[in-house]
């Protein structure tokens, strides 16, 4: 049954409607939504049968202007079309689970702009804390919210400071292992495809792919750089045109993708150009997303912790709120995972 007001469209039943049709006091509707432990079995289910009679819907954005914090976490992710950071925010959503929470997302879509829009929103909405990517780790928007009192953990990034707790991938250790494993497969020209003047993470895998010629006793002009203008399927096949259009003597035989959208891309077009790969070019991308694994060539990839990534970064900012909280920066080992794509 609905609440009817004379003259009047019906109105959601509200706590008093309830107590009323159970024919109990205020505090005791009260009691059974909060402190359903305290209410007898009877009683709660007197109240309970009343709630589903009245369809009533409890008001939870009211109960969290009166405790002053939401039961919401929000996740900023740098960039919502790369399956790699929706995989995160599922890690993020098991922890919030288990903590009886929200999780809220928002893509900030590489622009600093849209990204404090979004901080500037979930601060006011009063989220209990926020995780985010950031186009600059070091913003100093993100040290005055946490002033603020709302809790900030930095994802997939080392902010420069112990201002906030990180949960980050070792990307340097991952652009080695990327191109040590193309050295022992025989290339001394290897293309770097990638954005690495703008994304500190792609920055970071160009340099431990210099690291890996460096101690191969190769020049960094045995790293050829195709820079991307983003990281998608589209740049990867625009780079593959460009790689297929050099010369022959200086044509890279091996490429390191900055991710697996990357890497797909430009698989397209060496299958379009009817290019071997590996013959032609061997190919590694980077984060391991699901769809490497299914290519046309399964793709050699670097796996990051995905999930554990997130999980961890959600149970970093649920442990704020404990006494003697200290911030941590947790830094995980990524592995090189070896398929069809480099192997001869």
């Amino acid at each position: 049954m609905s609440v009817q007001q004379s003259g009047a469209e019906p109105r959601a039943a509200g706590m008093k409607d309830v107590a009323a049709a159970a024919g109990v006091s205020l505090g005791t509707v009260s009691n059974v939504l909060n402190r359903p432990d305290r209410v007898s079995p009877a009683t709660r289910a007197k109240v309970e049968a009343a709630m589903a009679e009245l369809r009533f819907v409890r008001n939870e954005s009211a109960r969290q202007l009166r405790a002053g914090r939401s039961r919401v976490l929000a996740y900023v992710m740098l960039d919502g079309s790369n399956p790699f950071f929706t995989d995160v925010a599922a890690g993020m959503e098991d922890a919030a689970e288990a903590g009886d929470l929200s999780l809220f997302l928002c893509n900030s879509a590489h622009r600093p702009a849209r990204e404090a829009a979004y901080l500037g929103r979930l601060e006011q909405q009063r989220v209990q804390g926020i995780l985010i990517t950031p186009v600059d780790p070091d913003a100093p928007l993100l040290g005055e919210i946490a002033r603020r009192g709302t809790p900030v953990v930095v994802v997939d990034r080392t902010p420069g400071g112990t201002a906030h707790c990180s949960v980050a991938v070792d990307d340097v250790h991952g652009g080695e292992i990327a191109v040590r494993h193309l050295i022992e497969q025989g290339h001394e020209r290897i293309a770097f495809v990638g954005n690495h003047t703008s994304v500190g993470q792609v920055r970071d895998r160009r340099l431990g792919a210099l690291r890996a010629l460096e101690a191969a006793g190769l020049g960094p002009d045995h790293l050829v750089d195709l820079t991307t203008t983003a990281l998608t399927v589209a740049d990867g096949r625009g780079a593959g045109e460009r790689l297929a259009g050099l010369p022959a003597p200086v044509r890279p035989t091996a490429a390191f993708c900055a991710n697996d959208l990357v890497a797909l891309g430009l698989l397209q077009t060496c299958a379009n150009l009817r290019m071997g790969v590996p013959d032609d070019l061997a190919i590694v991308g980077y984060d391991d997303i699901e769809f490497a694994a299914a290519a046309a060539v399964p793709l050699t990839s670097v796996r990051q912790p995905r999930h554990r990534l997130g999980r961890t970064a959600a149970e970093l900012l649920l442990a704020e709120a404990e006494p003697g909280h200290e911030h941590r920066q947790v830094v995980f080992t990524p592995e090189l995972v070896v398929r069809a794509s480099t192997l001869r």
